[in-house]
């Protein structure tokens, strides 16, 4: 596509953004919105968000797990930037989220990294790829979509990864003792989101990929081919994809989140107007 049509999208999503509605599919509509050209789209989406002083923190990856594909009808993993008005860090377990701006929100259940150093591209070992991180925490994302879930995968992947809020939970140190541990127990690591209480779906860490750690790999080695995006670097938060399906909430709805299988802190989210 041409950099004026790559303009053009991003100017129709940058306003879809700003004014919280739904857009049909730049997939059904523009011929030659590939994958490449989403990601076009979003190198100059994070241009025109930082000249709006927002900053990049790190990357969320979405759609690594598997067994959503179906559902959603893409046929690979995405990311995006977040950035320091999209992070937030839960206090003592909780946080409290406005769904102002978000259209058709939904929530995930994730791992996230934060960086010491680059990703080493090519390395398919969880022991040297939990090397390259400072330390990990169970983390919330909030997505949601200005194509009413209804796309293809450029679409969703030009559309910030459909990204709409994150929330950390509390950090765990990984170092030299902890890793080999760590990198058996993260496949089956389990993560359940409650509805008031209540129970409503579950997953694990192996559904991400064969664990969230491959997210890193995975990332790792797309940037590597992304000459126009900037590699991984230290400092980094990298949120590695949900464990579960992402289940709609509205203003009003508290949810929380069960973690087993590591020490990491459950989360409850209250989400308001």
């Amino acid at each position: 596509m041409s950099p004026q049509q790559i303009q053009s999208i991003a100017r129709e999503l940058l306003d879809a953004h700003d004014h919280a509605r739904q857009i049909a599919s730049f997939a059904a509509r523009e011929a030659g919105f590939d994958l490449d050209a989403a990601y076009q789209v979003a190198a100059e989406l994070m241009r025109q968000r930082r000249s709006r002083g927002s900053q990049p923190v790190g990357r969320k990856i979405g759609f690594t797990n598997r067994g959503i594909w179906a559902l959603y009808g893409v046929d690979a993993p995405m990311w995006a930037h977040v950035y320091d008005d999209t992070v937030s860090h839960a206090e003592n377990g909780r946080a409290e989220i406005s769904l102002a701006g978000m259209v058709s929100p939904r929530m995930e259940p994730e791992i996230l990294f934060k960086l010491r150093a680059p990703v080493p591209v090519g390395c398919k070992d969880a022991e040297q790829l939990l090397r390259s991180a400072e330390w990990y925490a169970h983390s919330v994302e909030i997505v949601h979509s200005h194509f009413d879930w209804k796309f293809k995968l450029p679409d969703a992947t030009a559309d910030w990864a459909c990204h709409a809020r994150l929330v950390i939970g509390e950090p765990q140190a990984i170092d030299e003792e902890n890793i080999p541990a760590l990198a058996r127990a993260l496949p089956g690591i389990r993560a359940a989101l409650l509805k008031s209480g209540v129970k409503q779906i579950e997953g694990i860490g192996a559904n991400v990929l064969g664990s969230p750690v491959y997210a890193l790999a995975f990332l790792a080695d797309l940037l590597a081919e992304q000459a126009f995006m900037q590699p991984l670097a230290a400092g980094e938060v990298i949120s590695t994809g949900t464990l579960t399906d992402a289940l709609p909430v509205k203003p009003g709805e508290t949810w929380s989140t069960e973690i087993g299988g590591l020490p990491l802190q459950n989360l409850t989210i209250s989400y308001t107007d």
